[in-house]
């Protein structure tokens, strides 16, 4: 037994295991390499390719369907919206078509009265004579809004 503890503590079977272990350890890292580099095989090369090419190639028709749909949301905004506004015409239309809503407008925007009756026009000593100037055109009545124009027609 003496011989067999000499062999295992001496120097060269020392060395011998340790060269064997380290070529054990050379051999593991160079397949797990190999490992590594093998996962990206020709096929997987190609199959990426041909989904970075969907990619792309999908890319500016869904920008373009997705711009699309947008305009068509806002042209069905603006139909409903112009389809809106026909009623509500319609609906004047109609109202005009009465007489007594056409005297009422008469009276109220052009201040007619019918015959026979006598019109007023009341004077506020408080009010001012003239509009103001920062006063808008929607802000006046319709008759100082003409004289204006008639005013300033000759102005250059």
């Amino acid at each position: 037994m003496a011989a067999k503890d000499r062999d295992r503590f001496s120097t060269a079977t020392r060395i011998r295991l340790l060269g064997e272990q380290t070529a054990a350890r050379v051999y593991r890292s160079q397949t797990r390499r190999q490992a590594r580099r093998s996962r990206l095989t020709g096929r997987a090369a190609f199959l990426a390719l041909v989904v970075c090419s969907l990619v792309v190639a999908l890319a500016y028709p869904m920008r373009s369907y997705v711009s699309q749909q947008g305009e068509i949301a806002e042209q069905e905004r603006r139909a409903a919206e112009a389809a809106r506004r026909v009623e509500e015409l319609k609906d004047e239309k109609a109202r005009l078509q009465d007489p007594a809503y056409v005297r009422r407008l008469a009276r109220e925007h052009l201040h007619y009265l019918l015959p026979g009756e006598t019109g007023f026009t009341v004077d506020d000593p408080d009010a001012e004579q003239r509009p103001r100037a920062d006063q808008g055109a929607e802000d006046r009545p319709w008759y100082d809004n003409l004289w204006d124009g008639v005013d300033h027609a000759d102005r250059p």
